[in-house]
């Protein structure tokens, strides 16, 4: 049968220990309000035994000695395990302190785990610690989740073109097998590093260890909650402000290369076609907001560091702010909306396009204009010296049109919802490419998601699972054929 048999118990077996995680994950936020003598630590307890319950269920319900997943199977796990995982996470939410509806809990844990970075929960400022903590921790499982569904599911799955990133070691058969765990390893060791790096540089620069403690998550994992209403603004720090823009930045980066460079190979981390226009882009939008900033007679370190946080912000999804960009005029929001959804470097825990269809779109547009006037020359798309496959190219620019075209569907549904069509375009741009701030008074970097109907936040919900697992993976489940035996 095409596509593998169905493994049932295999896929229960791996919920199983996804929702044994993410109960003792919960441990942690409770032993932080225990350690404040906060009282939603008891919801905490609460939610971690119902998990730690559940998840023990499926797992001695349904071991075995081997798991062999089939294409179709790894397909239905990679949707399923994000939605379960968001499912068991808003148990803190429902119980504690906020009280939230289910539809407020899904929003937030939905958004913290694809690392939008999106928000309903005002008042941050006196919000149990528990809680705070519990959201970065949703983004940095978050991030590192999606580094290694970039990086080993979506290739095997040839979603979006990510096949042109399939290592030569891993299986190319219609069976995920567990060849990569020594990649998986990697992966984990060096994002803990990062995350440990940035703690010690927030520490470093005075910002106490809560708040460090937060933001290196939400920082490495390009996220974007905070600890405060007013965001790294509320931090009053200009020094973090810099360490947070340098590991956002590397969060932009693909891991792979980031491990390579660390393994004293440079020259793979510096002939990276993607990185490079990632830091050009980076580079450039910092000098707009920069030159922006300085019309507006803001002093120039001032217009510096603000023009590159927010550059990088924007550009790798993160979603922080240190002030109100907003008020910095037409210019300045129109290449807000432009960047962000372009995302960082595959690889990365960026969201949105990504830097390597934004190459292989480019150069195929050159190639196809060349053609046009030579059209006995042969010339070969290549990217990072390796041969593009028109089979990529055709799946990059399927790719393209439907975020392009999710983006208008959920525009257009959001205006019959009743947004204002600046905050219905960049809802849908925010949520589809897991950026987390919108544009206008009501989802701008000063305001939040809350005063959102029901409606609206479901659909944006959605929207926000759908850009995160690529399109393609959600949308396949509801072709009748995939279900046939």
């Amino acid at each position: 049968m095409q596509g593998g048999a169905w493994n049932v118990t295999g896929l229960l077996f791996i919920i199983g220990w996804l929702i044994i995680l993410v109960g003792l994950t919960m441990l942690v936020p409770m032993a932080a309000d225990l350690a404040a003598d906060n009282r939603n630590w008891a919801a905490f307890a609460w939610a971690a035994a119902i998990a730690l319950f559940c998840g023990g269920l499926l797992v001695l319900g349904n071991r075995r000695l081997g798991i062999d997943l089939g294409l179709r199977s790894v397909f239905l796990l990679t949707s399923l395990s994000w939605v379960t995982v968001a499912l068991v996470a808003t148990l803190p939410l429902q119980l504690g302190f906020y009280r939230l509806s289910f539809t407020d809990a899904l929003f937030e844990v939905v958004s913290g785990l694809t690392t939008t970075g999106a928000t309903v929960i005002v008042g941050l400022d006196s919000a149990p610690p528990g809680l705070l903590l519990w959201r970065a921790l949703l983004q940095g499982l978050g991030g590192v989740g999606i580094i290694l569904m970039g990086i080993v599911l979506l290739p095997f799955l040839r979603v979006g073109g990510m096949q042109l990133f399939r290592t030569e070691s891993s299986d190319r058969s219609e069976k995920l097998l567990p060849t990569t765990g020594a990649t998986v390893t990697r992966i984990v060791l060096v994002y803990l590093m990062l995350l440990i790096l940035c703690l010690v540089a927030l520490l470093a620069v005075g910002v106490d260890l809560f708040d460090a403690a937060v933001h290196s998550l939400t920082a490495v994992a390009t996220g974007g909650f905070s600890t405060k209403d007013a965001s790294v603004g509320g931090l009053r720090n200009p020094a973090a402000e810099w360490v947070i823009v340098l590991f956002m930045l590397i969060g932009g980066l693909p891991m792979l290369r980031i491990i390579a460079l660390l393994q004293g190979r440079p020259g793979l981390f510096l002939r990276d076609a993607q990185i490079r226009l990632f830091v050009a882009l980076c580079a450039a939008t910092t000098l707009v907001f920069t030159v922006i900033l300085l019309l507006q007679d803001r002093a120039p370190l001032h217009a510096l560091r603000s023009g590159a946080f927010h550059a990088v912000a924007l550009l790798t999804g993160t979603g922080f702010a240190t002030e109100d960009y907003m008020l910095w005029g037409a210019p300045a929001v129109g290449v807000a909306l432009g960047i962000m959804v372009l995302g960082g470097c595959t690889g990365s825990t960026t969201g949105g396009i990504k830097m390597f269809r934004i190459l292989i779109l480019w150069r195929a547009t050159l190639h196809y204009t060349q053609q046009l006037f030579l059209p006995s020359r042969v010339h070969r798309l290549r990217f990072n010296d390796r041969p593009v496959d028109p089979e990529i190219v055709f799946a990059v620019l399927a790719f393209v049109f439907l975020f392009i075209g999710s983006w208008g569907v959920v525009t257009v549904l959001l205006a019959l919802l009743g947004l204002d069509l600046v905050t219905a375009v960049s809802a849908a741009a925010s949520a589809l490419a897991n950026v987390g701030p919108g544009l206008g008074h009501i989802i701008g970097p000063a305001g939040s998601f809350k005063e959102l109907d029901d409606p609206a936040k479901w659909l944006l919900t959605f929207a926000m699972l759908l850009g995160r697992l690529e399109f393609f993976t959600v949308l396949v489940l509801f072709h009748p054929a995939f279900w046939r035996r």
